[in-house]
């Protein structure tokens, strides 16, 4: 019987597209995979295989066996461990400030090696006199080695700074698995080497005095293409690294949503310990401001959780014993105990987490495609370049001209676009859209996107703001009554509330400058509202069902007036003392300016607009018409 499994592995040496086929080629002959996918940008490998016929030990030979490094990666919960999120991210710093430095050095040495090298052609194009300085020492065949010698001194630190193509190149070509390096580090090193047989070309007709052969050498040199090669393909690594600093940095975001350590009851005593030694069915504490470790269910406390990073639900959810908690959210107010349900990597956060890797390790089809033809580019650039060498020497050309076209050939062929587009697009495509809050599932999601329909959107945090704000103050006295002595019964009622909306009303007195009283007598009846005392003043707040309760009579007025808030979308919350009904507060997450213009943008397009909700029909109904969706789903 098979038995399918999906593993990671990190993968270390390759630099370029047809590394990352090499190693897909390898892994894919072995008996019992199903499917191999190499990433370049992340390093990273994923494979699925039978594991009846096959181990990951077998895996890791074979992508050694053609010549690089591969470990199992560790799972979720070791990726949650402090310290280890800080560590990848100060690696992957590192390494773009390496490229940055090699990228400056580089660009410093090209400019005067380009202007030395090509300077007078520039002069020439303009109809410009040459500076005296530059007619002195670099121009004509009497200056002829220091034209010469003075290009090769500023290629060397460009040569230096740029050795490991030559390291890789050489070495995936001793392997007889040529990649882009193997291209780049013959074309370079073709170049250089000519450059100083031609400098002692120089020299020797020089020497015999032949100065017609010192003038064809001097224009013979490659000095300034083997700069150019190096800072090119340094400029597309440069950029490839940042990719990869990016996709790295919102993986690491995602990871810091969930905190390192957790409070744990064990033996009767509370003890703090990592995030990934919880284990499944340890009771947890969520004090107010933490966030939530791991996934479980409330066994004590009743409080509000501000759930926005998973749901992108911005109101908190008032949850109590027996609701479930989502690892990453944020517990606002009350004192919880938990006992965990899910842990390591089972965790949401972690299956999130997860899925953005998969997302950035799998192959758009046109990547794929890609990454086939740059596994047979290499060895047929280099067959090319023989092939030239020797029909040029067959067809009576002399030995330097042959080999000059065949390093040309080779010079040419160097740049890597065709490894490197697809895989860096689909990475700043899915690195664009997590900058957005945007989650592109795969790469085949991402190169099927021009084929949609259909959009389905949430209402909170999408199309409205995704934070409750007053929207209307209504006395009961009449339009001539004092609002501002409701928003203050009203502001200091909700100061000691943790409803989600009571932070709203609070947030509009202090803007306001609406100074707000002590209230003595707090209690929080769930479900209903709150009471308090406030100057000798019992007052309410709450729903029309705390109303009736506490014998608080409503006209049919106001009854109309409360429905007509909830046809708009809008909370209606009621005041009142002992004596009387004072007025309400209605509280909205009112619509974004710009969800209108963005529906109807999808409509011009000619995509059917959903909203999907989990608030109630009647503000669905609401927001549907602010905005001009097609339909909704509530």
């Amino acid at each position: 019987m098979e038995i399918d499994m999906k593993e990671k592995f990190d993968v270390t040496g390759m630099s370029c597209s047809a590394c990352s086929s090499h190693v897909e080629k390898s892994v894919s002959k072995l008996e019992g995979i199903k499917t191999v996918s190499v990433n370049l940008l992340t390093n990273s490998m994923q494979v699925e295989y039978d594991e009846t016929k096959l181990d990951t030990g077998k895996i890791i030979e074979a992508v050694e066996h053609a010549g690089y490094g591969a470990s199992v990666k560790e799972d979720g919960k070791a990726a949650v461990k402090a310290g280890e999120t800080e560590d990848a991210v100060s690696i992957q710093q590192k390494n773009i400030k390496n490229m940055k430095t090699r990228l400056i050095i580089s660009v410093i040495f090209l400019i005067p090696l380009m202007y030395v090298s090509m300077g007078h052609m520039i002069y020439n194009a303009l109809g410009v006199p040459m500076p005296p300085l530059t007619m002195k020492f670099f121009h004509g065949s009497e200056n002829a080695v220091i034209y010469a010698f003075t290009q090769f001194l500023l290629l060397l630190p460009i040569l230096f700074v740029n050795q490991k193509y030559f390291r890789n190149g050489f070495t995936t070509l001793a392997r007889r698995s040529p990649n882009m390096d193997s291209l780049i580090a013959m074309g370079a090193t073709a170049a250089t080497v000519y450059g100083i047989f031609a400098i002692y070309r120089i020299g020797w007709g020089f020497r015999i005095g032949d100065m017609e052969l010192v003038h064809q050498y001097s224009h013979d040199l490659y000095f300034e293409s083997a700069g150019t090669i190096l800072t090119l393909i340094t400029v597309g690594k440069y950029l490839e690294t940042k990719s990869k600093g990016k996709t790295s940095e919102a993986i690491t975001k995602l990871m810091n949503l969930a905190p390192k350590t957790v409070t744990v009851v064990r033996d009767g005593k509370e003890q703090v310990i990592d995030a990934a030694d919880v284990v499944q069915g340890d009771i947890f504490v969520i004090k107010p401001g933490e966030s939530v470790a791991v996934d479980g269910v409330i066994l004590e406390g009743k409080s509000s959780f501000d759930e926005s990073a998973i749901t992108g639900e911005s109101i908190p959810v008032i949850k109590q014993e027996g609701d479930k908690v989502i690892s990453a959210s944020i517990n606002k107010a009350g004192l919880i105990r938990a006992r965990a349900t899910r842990v390591g990597k089972d965790t949401t956060i972690a299956q999130i987490i997860s899925l953005v890797e998969e997302a950035s390790s799998s192959k758009a089809p046109i990547a794929r495609l890609a990454d086939k033809i740059a596994g047979i580019f290499v060895p047929t650039v280099i067959g090319i370049a023989i092939v030239t060498f020797i029909l040029w020497l067959a067809s009576g050309a002399d030995f330097e001209f042959a080999m000059s076209c065949g390093i040309a050939v080779l010079v040419i062929s160097c740049p890597c676009a065709l490894g490197l587009a697809t895989p860096v697009a689909i990475m700043v495509g899915t690195g664009k859209g997590a900058e957005n809050g945007i989650l592109i599932k795969s790469g085949d999601a991402l190169e099927t996107a021009h084929q949609i329909d259909t959009v389905v959107l949430d209402k909170t945090g999408t199309i409205t703001q995704g934070k409750p704000v007053v929207t209307d103050i209504i006395c009961a006295a009449g339009k001539n009554a004092d609002k501002t002595q409701l928003l203050q019964i009203a502001g200091s009622l909700e100061k000691g509330s943790e409803h989600p909306l009571a932070e709203a009303i609070v947030n509009y007195c202090v803007t306001n400058n609406i100074s707000l009283e002590k209230v003595t007598d707090f209690n929080a009846l769930f479900g209903k509202g709150i009471e308090g005392t406030m100057s000798g003043t019992h007052y309410y707040a709450g729903n029309e069902k705390m109303m009736e309760e506490k014998g608080i009579s409503l006209s049919t007025e106001q009854k109309n007036q409360i429905q007509a808030l909830a046809k708009q979308g809008r909370t209606p919350l009621l005041f009142a003392d002992e004596k009387q009904f004072l007025g309400i507060v209605a509280v909205a997450d009112v619509v974004k300016p710009t969800s209108k213009e963005a529906v109807q943008k999808f409509r011009d397009y000619g995509i059917h607009v959903i909203m999907l909700t989990g608030d109630n029909e009647v503000t669905a109904q609401a927001i549907k018409e602010q905005v001009g969706i097609d339909e909704v789903v509530a």
